[in-house]
């Protein structure tokens, strides 16, 4: 049994990779971290095999998380999960050993084949002490091509996406909660914060924690200056 560690803070995002892993066979979710602090402190106690690793994380990133564990020696697998497409992450990850790279949104069946040939591969490696490159090539080393284009999720509208993120370029460069999003942009709140979601997985928002009174958490955005990041959705 494969023992996974989930590192991402976005609890809607832990809660589709934790039902995504639920459905395929030979992996156990070890345990959750919401921080790269809380998986190293994780890791300390725990015996874990393989990360799910998002990059856009508060304080130490995935990257720098990816690294701090190849300096430290750590004989845990990675995979990365994250809306990070640019071909700098992509390659940061690969040679920082990354098993395979996700990218959001993703469909369940490019998630399951990620997880199954991993499997194989530590099958292989685990069964047989001297590996061929028939093995090699068939097992561990060749990847599945896969297309790198984002698609706009299922019931999200691209003019309403438009709408969103040319308003969200009109704001002072500050952090703003979904109903004041919500309230600039002219749609309910409900519909907003599915657009928000897809910006903040896709890059190009950031998150932050305010606490209010009584200490209730609420989540703040900020874009990111970046103003020509969403064109190629509306081409």
């Amino acid at each position: 049994m494969i023992k996974v560690l989930i590192v991402e803070d976005d609890p809607m995002v832990i809660k589709f990779n934790t039902h995504y892993l639920e459905q395929v066979e030979g992996f156990k979710l070890t345990a959750v971290a919401r921080s790269a602090e809380d998986a190293l402190d994780i890791l300390k106690s725990k015996k874990i095999d393989l990360i799910l690793l998002d990059i856009y994380m508060p304080g130490i990133n995935g990257l720098e998380l990816l690294s701090k564990l190849r300096k430290m020696d750590k004989s845990v697998d990675v995979m990365v999960v994250s809306a990070a497409k640019d071909s700098l992450s992509i390659k940061k990850a690969l040679q920082y050993g990354a098993a395979d790279y996700l990218i959001k949104p993703f469909e369940f069946e490019r998630f399951k084949a990620a997880l199954e040939r991993y499997l194989k591969g530590e099958n292989l490696i685990r069964i047989q002490d001297d590996l061929s490159q028939e093995d090699l090539d068939k097992h561990f080393l060749i990847r599945q091509q896969e297309s790198s284009e984002v698609h706009i999720p299922k019931g999200l509208d691209k003019n309403t996406l438009r709408l969103t993120w040319e308003n969200l370029l009109t704001l002072p460069d500050n952090y703003y909660s979904t109903e004041e999003i919500a309230q600039f942009v002219g749609i309910s709140r409900i519909s907003m914060r599915k657009y928000i979601f897809f910006l903040q997985e896709f890059g190009a928002l950031k998150k932050d924690i305010v606490y209010g009174s009584p200490g209730r958490p609420i989540y703040k955005y900020k874009r990111n200056n970046d103003s020509n990041l969403l064109n190629q959705f509306f081409d």
